[in-house]
Protein backbone atom coordinates (compact mmCIF):
# COMPACT_ATOMS: atom_id res chain seq x y z
CA UNK A 1 0.00 0.00 0.00
CA UNK A 2 1.05 3.54 -0.99
CA UNK A 3 1.36 6.63 1.31
CA UNK A 4 -1.18 8.55 -0.97
CA UNK A 5 -3.57 6.04 -1.36
CA UNK A 6 -7.13 6.48 0.37
CA UNK A 7 -9.84 4.51 0.75
CA UNK A 8 -13.65 4.93 1.09
CA UNK A 9 -15.35 3.58 4.09
CA UNK A 10 -19.45 1.59 2.70
CA UNK A 11 -21.74 1.07 5.68
CA UNK A 12 -24.64 -0.10 4.70
CA UNK A 13 -27.61 1.64 6.78
CA UNK A 14 -31.03 0.51 5.20
CA UNK A 15 -34.50 2.99 4.55
CA UNK A 16 -37.97 2.23 3.89
CA UNK A 17 -37.68 4.01 0.69
CA UNK A 18 -35.63 7.12 -1.12
CA UNK A 19 -37.11 9.96 0.90
CA UNK A 20 -36.44 8.02 4.37
CA UNK A 21 -32.62 7.55 2.97
CA UNK A 22 -31.97 11.35 2.09
CA UNK A 23 -33.76 12.17 5.75
CA UNK A 24 -31.43 9.36 7.66
CA UNK A 25 -27.85 10.40 4.98
CA UNK A 26 -28.28 13.72 6.79
CA UNK A 27 -28.96 13.00 10.06
CA UNK A 28 -26.15 10.79 9.93
CA UNK A 29 -24.05 13.33 8.45
CA UNK A 30 -25.10 16.24 11.02
CA UNK A 31 -23.86 13.41 13.64
CA UNK A 32 -20.58 12.85 12.66
CA UNK A 33 -19.61 16.10 11.16
CA UNK A 34 -17.12 16.57 13.78
CA UNK A 35 -15.04 13.96 11.83
CA UNK A 36 -12.10 15.77 9.56
CA UNK A 37 -12.15 12.66 7.20
CA UNK A 38 -15.95 13.00 6.45
CA UNK A 39 -16.56 14.56 3.35
CA UNK A 40 -19.84 15.27 3.58
CA UNK A 41 -21.19 16.86 0.44
CA UNK A 42 -19.88 13.17 -1.09
CA UNK A 43 -23.06 11.55 0.78
CA UNK A 44 -24.93 9.49 -1.65
CA UNK A 45 -27.41 6.84 -1.29
CA UNK A 46 -28.60 4.16 -3.37
CA UNK A 47 -31.40 0.95 -3.96
CA UNK A 48 -30.12 -1.72 -2.16
CA UNK A 49 -28.28 -4.10 -3.91
CA UNK A 50 -27.63 -1.08 -6.77
CA UNK A 51 -24.25 1.22 -6.49
CA UNK A 52 -24.52 1.50 -10.05
CA UNK A 53 -27.38 4.35 -9.49
CA UNK A 54 -26.50 6.83 -6.98
CA UNK A 55 -28.51 9.80 -5.84
CA UNK A 56 -26.93 12.58 -4.13
CA UNK A 57 -28.13 13.61 -0.92
CA UNK A 58 -26.08 17.57 -0.67
CA UNK A 59 -25.77 19.90 -3.39
CA UNK A 60 -22.28 20.13 -3.12
CA UNK A 61 -21.40 23.25 -5.17
CA UNK A 62 -18.17 24.78 -4.33
CA UNK A 63 -18.12 28.07 -1.84
CA UNK A 64 -15.64 30.20 -1.13
CA UNK A 65 -12.63 28.73 1.41
CA UNK A 66 -12.86 25.22 0.27
CA UNK A 67 -16.03 24.69 1.34
CA UNK A 68 -19.38 22.98 -0.60
CA UNK A 69 -22.80 23.73 -0.33
CA UNK A 70 -24.82 21.17 1.93
CA UNK A 71 -28.69 21.68 0.59
CA UNK A 72 -30.37 19.61 -1.03
CA UNK A 73 -29.00 18.56 -4.59
CA UNK A 74 -32.15 20.65 -6.67
CA UNK A 75 -32.61 23.65 -3.53
CA UNK A 76 -33.81 27.18 -4.83
CA UNK A 77 -32.20 29.87 -3.86
CA UNK A 78 -28.26 30.72 -2.34
CA UNK A 79 -25.96 27.85 -1.92
CA UNK A 80 -24.95 27.64 1.95
CA UNK A 81 -22.44 25.64 3.87
CA UNK A 82 -24.74 25.51 7.23
CA UNK A 83 -26.94 22.28 7.50
CA UNK A 84 -30.53 23.21 8.31
CA UNK A 85 -31.94 20.93 10.62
Amino acid sequence: MRESERFVVHLTVLAADLTAAHVLARALTRSLGFLPQLQVGETTVSAEGDLVEQHQVFCDRPLPHRRRCLLRPSHSGTCTHNLRR
